[in-house]
């Protein structure tokens, strides 16, 4: 294959309609990589051969290691196509260029593949066909689904079928329609969703207008003589509402694009490995001279229930079989084709072949196979030169890619509007910016607007400025090259098996050496060399309009920045661009600058964005893209303490791990009160990883990681057999408290919350904390004079509502709802409470705060007399109400201290100083015992107090009930063959883990397990199931949430039954006791241990 200069490259990019922005989406080992090397062939950057072998975007040591992608990589790639514009007209040549991003299909590296689905126009969606659609399968689809990306389905691993499974061509078939079923079930599913959302919004606007209508009549505006009907309402009348916005009759959208049919040419079928791909438009160019029918009208035909009469040959549906066996036309013309290479070239006794056979496909197919390869014993050899002259994977994907893909004008015009009305303060967008980027304009004087979706960390030796330009390497450089990178394999499989000293890579290195001994102990100083090798970070980015050329200066608009106060605090950054890059996957190249629909690499934006941002080259009315973002990645839940092994180190580990929290998009670092240095990662992979590059790359010290720290919730239940209440004459859970001072009393009453109601507050969480914001937005607006208090006052907050964000592995859900909206839902779950109705009525309008961090699981109820505390969920024109009818000045700052005291007790629990959940507080009464003038004297030390005494009641309440203990669970998946089920059973069952379900992966024989695993189990949990298994199951964990474990942590036997069952000591083990136990003991808590069970006398053997 001729090699592509990057110059060509650089030229195409100005070419707007040749672009085509791609991302290669899949479950893991579905064959992502494998595909893209077929594809990066095509530009000769590999050798065809190595294809599928090289991995060549796995550009990290530890990638080829382990053998899956952990970062999303970029490539551009040329590719040219003869097209007629017209039937009867001469062929043209068009060149296009192919941006394409490979991403991860690993759980751990789920955000990832946000980064990549975000910059892209269109997806390629790869499936196995033997695994099916797995969980990853249906995450990439939904990304895709979310960002409006059109997708293109490969079914991957064809040859699975024919050499694993022994299909014939007729049950593949069979095979392969249930699977594209089952992909369409999913979009489908997506569908049905959107358009019952939209359904909603239609039936609210037409009620709202029809609503507005009545008014305007009762207050005499109408001049009608009789009343309107519901259509014409909405029709003839404009009260505040635009007629052309609600229809009167829903209109249903099409939903024909949405699927996978092959005879749209949508659907590929593929065997990266083998090198082969096709689709149906291939195949009907093939048989339109030899059956005498027209290529558009076999491309319709070719799948589905559609026969080919064998003497009239002519077209049947399945309707006019008479009776007669038949194959489908799929099975005919295409796979049993398909079928015959493989049994020409693999097939036969001995596995060799059919030689008469493969010299009859050959002729018949006009095409011409090297002697030397025909001569060779290697069948795989002569099946991929089979395959590479008559289906190579690159022309019919890149194919596809051109034709059914959109160019970035065009997938801009239909994605851009939707997600500059998502972004906020979308109505303050200037027309000028919003227009640029919806016709992806690229001249000079356009506004630049690009979004950044994650820093790279490039080493400084590998920037193009410091790589050697032009021409092949001399030998002595290829040889340097050669020794680098044995050098990096070797100390990678040594660390892989535990070989940490130092002779065992010497041996490693001298063994793959060429060249002489004094070569190989240059190694050394080429380390210490490295060593001194500075990272860089650049933006990973997509830009939407204008052209940004070296030398720019642009804005970096902060996460919160919004285009309605542009000059907010904290103040967007202005940035010089230092150098835009091409993207070329292990290397890049210079650009001078980059037109709208480019992906490119842009340096000078270090400091300046944490992982992603919008750059714009104007401030006002920009828009802000990077809070638009509303893909569930799968949340960082692993917190790891970490430490130098060397104290002097500690500047350098910070150092490393600011960089690390700026290059992976997936990773928090935070400083604990304690002092500790702590990471939160997505998973145990993804820790090591993060600790390699800490190690190697970022920090260049060694660095000890301490055991990972597991969230856990804290709730209570009205168990069966709870102890009595604390005082029976005030009821279980209400606790009077009085403070050291005697001068205010608080009383306050302890309960769990419904199930439905936690359940609910969990699952919008985002709801909680938009509603949260806007009030706090609306309160500044009105006291502006306290715009610089509350602005220093909103970081702590900020920090907290991170680490909910982070330990609530919940997407945050409900995030569009209104304020209506959010309080019927939440009565809904509260009325699902039968048992409790009395207690429960008119709760909602009666909360003051949601908790811990103000947007938590957990709810404080004020029913004291004119409640003091406020209403939480009220509008605007309630509040005013509220403020006027506010006399009592004392109560109500009394109010907010308890409210605070709420938030600082639910924040940590009594039982191991973790966050509550599901438990609501209601205040009572707070009674002031002194004189208001007494009081407004003394404020300051009642604070402290009332805080203090509210915390401890709320801490008695809850104890009054039976305490339990949530534990973070990991939903699992594994595939795994019958074989080696019950190894799978025993290991999940070992770990305190749940089967939720089984399933049959029909034809093959593997079954897929689902389970819910405790994640203070799962460490090591990955590992020991490929070991106990052989490496025949692999686990794909997802944080799914808490849930309760049913053990009372202080239970001990107290009935006859129990004593004489248990004994005293309580024999059986108290699991919930013994997790509580190890995170009290790990924050330094009290925790009662018998240190000596049994003491006796010590003994000497002499006496």
């Amino acid at each position: 294959m001729p090699v592509v200069p990057p110059e060509k490259l650089v030229k195409l990019q100005q070419q707007g309609e040749g672009i085509r922005n791609i991302c290669i989406l899949a479950h893991v080992d579905h064959g992502k990589t494998s595909l893209t090397d077929a594809l990066i062939a095509t530009n000769g950057i590999i050798s065809p051969k190595l294809a599928g072998k090289i991995r060549y975007l796995d550009s990290r040591p530890d990638e080829q290691l382990r053998g899956i992608t952990m970062e999303s990589s970029a490539i551009s790639l040329y590719f040219s196509l003869l097209r007629r514009n017209a039937p009867e007209a001469k062929p043209e040549q068009k060149e296009y260029l192919i941006n394409l991003i490979d991403s991860p299909g690993h759980i751990d590296f789920s955000s990832e593949v946000s980064t990549a689905s975000r910059l892209c126009d269109g997806a390629v969606v790869l499936v196995d066909a033997v695994e099916g659609v797995c969980s990853q399968t249906v995450t990439v689809l939904r990304h895709a689904w979310t960002e409006k990306l059109k997708p293109l389905l490969v079914i991957n691993k064809m040859d699975r079928l024919i050499t694993e499974l022994k299909l014939s061509p007729g049950e593949a078939y069979t095979h392969l329609s249930k699977l594209l079923e089952q992909v369409n079930a999913i979009m489908g599913s997506f569908a049905l969703g959107e358009r019952m959302e939209d359904d909603l919004r239609w039936r609210e606007r037409v009620d709202e207008k029809v609503t507005a209508a009545a008014a305007a009549k009762d207050q005499g505006n109408t001049t009608d003589s009789g009343p309107k009907s519901r259509k014409e309402s909405i029709a003839e009348d404009d009260f505040g509402i635009v007629t052309s916005s609600t229809p009167a009759e829903y209109e249903e959208k099409d939903d024909e694009d949405i699927y996978f049919e092959p005879e749209r040419n949508n659907v590929i079928f593929s065997s990266a490995i083998d090198g082969w791909a096709f689709t149906p438009r291939q195949f009907a160019g093939l048989w339109e001279k030899k059956l005498g029918i027209k290529r558009h009208v076999l491309e319709k035909v070719l799948w589905g229930d559609f026969y080919l009469d064998p003497k009239t040959k002519r077209i049947l549906g399945s309707k006019h079989l008479k009776g007669r066996n038949l194959k489908p036309m799929f099975v005919q013309l295409v796979l049993e084709q398909i079928w015959a290479v493989y049994e020409g070239t693999m097939g036969g006794a001995n596995g060799k072949g059919d030689q008469s056979m493969l010299e009859k496909i050959t002729k018949s197919l006009n095409i011409n196979i090297p002697a030397h390869i025909m001569r060779s014993r290697d069948p795989r050899a002569l099946l991929m030169a089979v395959f590479g002259a008559w289906l190579p994977l690159s022309t019919a994907l890149l194919v596809s890619v051109v034709e059914q893909l959109p160019s970035p004008r065009k997938a801009q015009e239909a994605r851009m509007p939707a997600l500059i009305d998502a972004s906020p303060g979308s109505e303050h967008v200037d027309d000028a910016i919003r227009d640029a980027m919806v016709y992806s304009k690229p001249t000079l004087g356009e506004p630049v607007v690009a979004y950044v979706s994650k820093m790279i960390s490039i080493p400084e030796s590998e920037l193009p400025a410091n790589k050697r330009r032009g021409g092949m390497l001399s030998a002595e450089e290829a040889r340097e090259l050669g020794r680098k990178k044995r050098a990096e394999i070797a100390k990678a499989q040594a660390q892989a098996n535990g070989e940490a000293d130092v002779a065992s890579v010497t041996d490693a290195l001298s063994s793959a050496a060429i060249g002489e001994e004094e070569e190989v102990n240059g190694v050394n100083g080429q380390e210490e060399q490295q060593e001194e090798d500075p990272e860089h970070l650049i933006g990973f980015a997509r830009l939407y309009s204008g052209t940004l050329t070296v030398g720019d200066e642009v804005y970096v608009l902060p996460p919160k920045y919004t285009p309605a106060r542009p000059h907010a605090q904290p103040l967007p950054k202005k940035v010089t661009i230092t150098a835009l890059y091409l993207l070329m996957g292990r290397s890049l190249e210079s650009l001078s600058s980059a037109p709208a629909g480019s992906i490119v690499g842009i340096a000078g934006l270090e400091g300046a964005i944490l992982k992603s941002g919008t750059i714009c080259s104007r401030l006002e009315g920009a828009p802000n893209l990077s809070s638009t973002t509303a893909i569930s990645t799968n949340a960082p839940i692993v917190r790891v303490a970490l430490e130098p092994a060397f104290p002097g180190d500690l500047d350098k580990m910070i150092r490393g791990l600011r960089l690390l929290e700026q290059a992976d998009p997936a990773v928090v670092y935070e400083q604990l009160e304690s002092g500790e240095h702590v990471i939160l990662t997505a998973g145990e992979l993804h820790l090591e990883r993060c600790l390699k590059d800490l190690r190697e790359r970022f920090a260049k010290c060694d660095i000890q990681a301490g055991e990972a720290i597991v969230p856990y919730r804290e709730g209570i239940v009205g168990a069966e057999e709870m102890n009595a209440p604390r005082d029976a004459a005030l009821g279980r859970g209400r606790v009077e408290g009085q403070t050291t001072s005697k001068q205010v009393t608080v009383r306050l009453r302890v309960r769990p919350l419904p199930a439905p109601v936690t359940e609910f507050l969990v699952k919008h969480t985002g709801a909680v904390k938009r509603l949260y914001s806007e009030r706090k937005a609306q309160e500044e607006e009105r006291t502006s004079s306290g715009d610089v208090e509350a602005q220093d006052g909103d970081q702590p907050e900020e920090a907290g509502e991170q680490d909910i964000e982070a330990e609530d592995g919940s997407a945050e859900g409900g995030q569009s709802m209104t304020m209506a909206e959010f309080k019927s839902q939440l009565s809904e779950a509260f009325a699902e409470d039968k048992a409790d109705q009395e207690i429960w009525k008119d709760a909602v309008e009666k909360i003051a705060a949601f908790g811990p961090r103000r947007v938590g699981p957990n709810v404080l109820i004020d029913l004291t007399e004119g409640g003091v505390c406020g209403k939480f969920l009220r509008e605007e024109h309630e509040a005013a109400v509220d403020r006027a009818n506010d006399t009592n000045k004392h109560t109500s700052t009394l109010a907010d201290k308890v409210a605070y005291a709420f938030q600082l007790a639910t924040y940590q629990g009594p039982l191991c100083n973790e966050p509550m959940q599901g438990v609501a507080v209601f205040l009572e009464d707070i009674a002031l015992n002194v004189s208001d003038e007494e009081a407004s004297q003394n404020m300051g030390r009642l604070t402290g107090e009332i805080i203090r005494t509210t915390r401890e009641s709320i801490r008695l309440g809850f104890l009054d009930w039976s305490p339990r203990i949530l534990l973070a669970m990991y939903s699992c998946e594994i595939q795994a063959s019958a074989e080696v089920l019950g190894r799978v059973y025993s290991v999940i069952t070992r770990r305190r883990g749940r089967i939720v379900s089984e399933s049959l992966l029909e034809p093959s024989t593997n079954f897929t397990i689902l389970a819910l695993l405790p994640v203070a189990e799962s460490f090591g949990f990955s590992d020991e199931i490929r070991q106990r298994t052989s490496g025949f199951a692999a686990p794909q964990l997802v944080f799914e949430g808490f849930e309760m474990l049913d053990e009372d942590p202080y239970w001990v036997p107290t009935t006859e039954e129990e004593l004489e069952d248990l004994g005293e000591k309580a024999d059986r083990e108290n699991v919930a006791r013994r997790y509580v136990d190890g995170v009290r003991g790990r924050k330094g808590l009290a925790v009662k241990r018998k240190v000596v069970e049994n003491a006796e006398k010590q003994k000497t053997l002499k006496r």
